[in-house]
């Protein structure tokens, strides 16, 4: 017997009177991808009598771009596709959509391939010919999680909305736990220590604590410590009297008292010289501080938020910053996570940025082409969130059409003339194994630098110990046990 012949003798559809079935935006949105028409007309019939809306596709790159433009409950994946393997899709998928659900279907499965599938993240393994309640069951299932996911993302949106983090773009569950973190210091009078890479978004997380506090009518006065000269910083942050120093020609206020009952942002706290360090504790002890050269105490009520994009407890072991200072600011900590490890939020993040950026430029909205997003999503952005909108304003005012593409990205993000060597076509790499394999050097790369310590490496990654150990676990990693005595 043939495998379609097999497969129409399972999947005979059986009859239901309209009564019975959902409406298909109560029951969800299907997409099918599977070279065959035949399978792609007997799954949509199905699925169709039982009020699911289905979209179809023959090849894995029609696939990628239905998800590019709507989304989907869940993905029913072959594995053997005409112009991409399932497993290839499945990782473009992943990466485009970490929370997506996907069936792989197939008639070629074998436990090794489940098992593979699965580890990806795929929802479940489905082979060719199939049972229809079987299957049906399995869609239900998974329909039902990613409804009550996305439930859940929709409830966190809504504390997002109540919250007023409107400059903040992120769905991603780190970020999500970031809203619930700031709705809930917020309204507290403590000082919050801010800590994260570079372009993660200190600032405006800053503000959103400041907006969502008593003090939101009162004033939010940032200063970077690190781009101030070290001799003009404290005549910044206290003022001075006249003839405090040769330049001191009038007295003039200090950025404290600016910020008299509402908020003081210290952004790059880690380069303050240890004298300031002194005077920013006493202030927090004390509430009282003294413009240079001056004799008269001036108190003040204003809660600081710090930040910083190094590691302040190796700085206080080494000597270079206060542990009085460093307990005092880290009363409350918040951990931002760099962009990589939210990459679900790289979609949302270029749609904002594409906006904002024609807007200000004066030309129609651009869109981003499916080929471009994709390295976008996996390039790892060292800068962060201010590197990815460098990059979508300088392809915005670059552009000559409505449409972004791969062009119009430097270099580096879509490897053209990327240093990293060029993979063997003939040597039968996938994407799936590509990224297994950058996957296993930056966890080993992560080990080596912590001494094989897997606590120390999860902390430095920001995920639990579990999750890690069981990427070390699936990737075959060899712990080196010596290096860690």
């Amino acid at each position: 017997m043939s495998e379609l012949a097999a497969v129409s003798e399972v999947t005979t559809i059986p009859r239901r009177s309209t009564p019975e079935r959902m409406q298909p935006e109560k029951a969800g949105r299907i997409l099918i991808i599977d070279d065959e028409a035949e399978i792609r007309e007997s799954l949509e019939t199905l699925l169709q009598l039982e009020g699911y809306t289905v979209v179809v596709a023959g090849t894995g790159r029609d696939g990628l771009t239905h998800i590019g433009e709507r989304s989907f409950d869940v993905v029913l994946l072959d594995l053997a596709l005409p112009d991409k393997n399932g497993m290839e899709v499945l990782s473009e998928i992943r990466l485009l959509h970490p929370q997506q659900a996907v069936i792989m279907i197939t008639a070629y499965g074998t436990v090794e391939n489940a098992v593979r599938a699965m580890q990806f993240g795929a929802t479940n393994f489905i082979q060719k010919p199939w049972d229809n309640e079987k299957l049906l069951a399995d869609v239900r299932a998974a329909v039902a999680r990613q409804k009550a996911e996305e439930e859940n993302i929709q409830l966190k949106r809504a504390l997002k909305q109540r919250y007023n983090f409107e400059n903040i773009v992120g769905k991603s569950e780190p970020m999500l736990k970031i809203f619930d973190l700031v709705a809930q210091v917020a309204p507290s009078r403590s000082t919050v220590l801010l800590q994260g890479e570079s372009g993660t978004g200190k600032e405006l997380i800053a503000k959103a604590i400041h907006l969502n506090s008593t003090r939101r009518d009162r004033p939010f006065v940032p200063v970077n410590s690190g781009s101030t000269p070290p001799d003009l910083l404290e005549s910044t942050l206290f003022g001075h009297v006249k003839g405090a120093f040769t330049s001191a020609v009038t007295s003039k206020k200090g950025l404290f008292e600016v910020a008299d009952r509402g908020t003081l942002f210290l952004d790059e706290i880690g380069t303050m010289g240890m004298d300031t360090q002194s005077k920013i504790l006493r202030v927090l002890q004390d509430r009282k501080f003294m413009h240079l050269g001056g004799v008269q105490e001036i108190q003040v009520d204003v809660r600081i938020i710090a930040a910083t994009n190094v590691d302040l407890r190796q700085m206080v072991r080494e000597g270079k910053f206060r542990e009085d200072l460093f307990y005092r600011l880290n009363v409350i900590s918040l951990d931002l996570p760099p962009l990589r490890q939210r990459r679900e939020d790289i979609p949302l993040l270029v749609q904002h940025f594409l906006l904002k950026y024609s807007e200000e430029n004066e030309r129609p909205k651009r869109r981003i082409t499916t080929e471009a997003l994709r390295p976008l999503v996996s390039y790892s952005w060292p800068g962060n969130v201010r590197e990815l909108e460098n990059t979508i304003e300088r392809a915005v005012v670059l552009s000559s059409g409505t449409d972004i593409g791969p062009d119009l990205l430097p270099d580096h993000i879509v490897g053209r003339g990327s240093a990293v060597p060029a993979l063997d076509a003939n040597a039968g790499a996938t994407l799936f194994s590509i990224m297994e394999d950058c996957e296993r050097r930056i966890i080993i790369d992560m080990l080596e630098k912590c001494g094989w310590n897997q606590t120390e490496a999860a902390e430095r990654f920001h995920v639990p110990l579990s999750t890690l150990n069981q990427k070390i676990k699936r990737l075959a990693i060899e712990i080196k046990k010596k290096n860690r005595e």
